[in-house]
């Protein structure tokens, strides 16, 4: 049969005649299963929901569920289900990787009023929350107790635990408490198709396969999200935190691998560069020494003793790794004071840009001096300004690269920018997260890191899941068209870093 070729003015008639049909069939199915206030699916009310915090993409989806209990989750995804539409979950729409970016064909199931704390069990040390619950709410409803929840990225003010485990977040204290994973014991919710499903237990283990870690960090691909049941952590007795200067990026560098290797487990990390401070002094006075080329943010926990000690050993350190300058908190007023700079490095270069793109990767520890020397010299390759944050312990980058939006050769040339840098950090021995997850951003990148092999693993595990792939498709995982299409737009930009891309 000879395909017909519709003119422009016609063809989009016939794909907005589709869509508003299959928008009527969706919005029949859900509003019989649902209140009529839990839908939202005209236009005006739907544009809220185009993007996460990666403004750069959008889309619209056809509708917007705002379900109320676990019942109108699961008749949701049912009714989805049966008429082959896409499900995309979202919680507070923090995420910096298009994760809960919408499918033009599906619906965006926002699960923010399931923001109950369920329980707090302070001889276990745990707390039962609703997946819409803020990060940091678990911290203060548990403060009672004398405990708190660990992980604590910076927009822990808004996130929601539910995210937090889509994405495996970590945050500033993660180097010594750990990510998401390593603080959440079960996970409750719900299959594509409508099915109860659980993950883990309270217990120290559960039998079988570890499907915990599966789903922690599957980025809405797998199932559902409704329930999570955390780790508490005591409240340490006493928190300090050196700021140290150095006048030279390879020494700063070169100083957290030195702590490392000192055996020395700081509670926090950090790093930021001359750009970074000079942004963040101007918008919280931190106290920031602004004539560093980098500063360390590095904090001791635990008993006063403890804290005494450890401070002492890694202000020796720092000073043997060529330190300009060293302050220690004196007082929690002060050591607050330090990361709030930290805390606020996004705002504070959203004041400084019209926009910014946040790229996540990992590198190793002792090549924190050449990342950072790399990303220079990008800046003059594309024209662009980068300020840099990163979770030095572990490795963890936060470049925050500085473009306006409103100009389309500035983004397309700070997605060059990103993937430049990605990439980069692999070919350095690192991965192309940390922490943020791959959504839309990270798809050609991770063309760079997997083999079509292993990423047939990856849809092998997601078929088992979701065989028809509705769950948040498109996203994490490239086709091997994507990535051969990737591969020849290296080799003709002359830019090819990783000769295997020419074999998809």
């Amino acid at each position: 049969m000879t395909a017909v070729l519709l003119p422009t003015d016609e063809l989009t008639d016939e794909l907005a005649t589709y869509r508003a049909g299959r928008r009527a069939a969706l919005v029949q199915a859900l509003l019989a299963v649902l209140p009529a206030h839990a839908l939202l699916w005209r236009d005006e009310q739907t544009r809220p929901y185009e993007c996460d915090g990666l403004t750069a993409y959008r889309e619209r989806p056809l509708a917007v569920a705002l379900p109320e209990t676990e019942e109108q989750v699961a008749a949701a995804l049912r009714a989805c289900h049966a008429l082959g539409v896409p499900v995309v979950a979202r919680g507070a729409g923090t995420g910096l990787s298009g994760g809960a970016m919408p499918h033009a064909e599906g619906l965006t199931l926002a699960l923010a009023k399931f923001n109950r704390i369920v329980s707090i069990d302070p001889l276990a040390r745990t707390a039962r929350v609703q997946c819409g619950v803020r990060n940091l709410a678990i911290s203060e409803a548990a403060a009672a107790h004398g405990l708190y929840y660990a992980p604590d990225p910076s927009s822990q003010i808004a996130c929601t635990i539910g995210g937090n485990v889509a994405e495996n977040s970590g945050g500033v204290h993660c180097l010594k408490y750990g990510l998401t994973l390593h603080n959440v014991l079960k996970v409750r919710g719900f299959t594509v198709e409508g099915e109860p499903v659980e993950f883990g237990s309270e217990a120290l283990d559960v039998a079988g396969l570890d499907l915990l870690s599966v789903i922690v960090g599957s980025e809405g691909m797998l199932a559902v999200i409704t329930e999570v049941v955390v780790k508490l952590t005591p409240k340490p007795q006493l928190a300090r935190c050196i700021m140290a200067s150095f006048d030279d990026l390879r020494r700063a560098g070169d100083a957290v691998a030195a702590i490392i290797a000192a055996g020395i487990i700081p509670a926090g990390l950090e790093m930021m560069d001359k750009p970074m401070t000079a942004a963040v002094e101007d918008f919280v006075q931190a106290g920031y020494d602004l004539d560093a080329e980098a500063i360390l943010l590095c904090e001791s926990d635990g008993t006063p003793e403890e804290v005494e000690e450890e401070i002492g050993r890694m202000s020796a350190v720092l000073r043997a790794s060529g330190a300009t300058r060293l302050e220690v908190s004196e007082n929690e007023a002060q050591r607050l004071r330090f990361w709030s700079g930290r805390k606020n490095a996004f705002p504070a270069s959203g004041r400084i840009s019209p926009d910014y793109m946040c790229m996540d990767s990992t590198i190793p520890r002792k090549r924190l001096a050449d990342i950072l020397l790399a990303i220079q010299q990008m800046e003059r390759k594309y024209g662009l300004r980068c300020a840099n944050v990163f979770h030095a312990g572990d490795g963890n980058l936060h470049p925050l690269i500085l473009y306006d939006a409103n100009d389309a050769d500035q983004l397309h040339r700070c997605e060059l920018f990103g993937a430049d840098i990605l990439e980069t950090s692999v070919a350095m021995g690192g991965t192309v997260t940390g922490e943020h997850g791959v959504g839309v951003e990270k798809l050609n990148s991770m063309c760079v890191q997997f083999s079509p092999e292993e990423r047939e693993q990856m849809l092998a595990l997601k078929r088992a899941f979701d065989p028809q792939g509705l769950l948040n498709p498109g996203k994490v995982i490239p086709t091997l068209q994507r990535c051969a299409e990737y591969g020849r737009m290296h080799v003709k930009r002359g830019a090819l870093a990783f000769p295997d891309l020419e074999r998809f």
